[in-house]
């Protein structure tokens, strides 16, 4: 499952690059959304470890 999330985080590393770099607002607007799949995607594919870590201080926040 390693390889997924890192193909995916890569694609959205080079995403939010392009979006960063460039003028066009159509190239912005694309990069930013495959870079908000690419997100969605290496939550897929994480571990539920790595969510419990993400999630836990959020809920944490929440209730306080």
């Amino acid at each position: 499952m390693i390889v997924p999330s890192l193909v995916a985080f890569s694609i959205a590393c080079l995403a939010v690059h392009l979006s960063i770099n460039t003028s066009e607002e159509i190239v912005k607007i694309a990069a930013r959304g495959t870079a908000l799949f690419c997100l969605f995607l290496s939550l897929v594919y994480a571990p539920w470890s790595v969510l419990l870590i993400l999630i836990v201080p959020v809920l944490s926040y929440r209730l306080a």
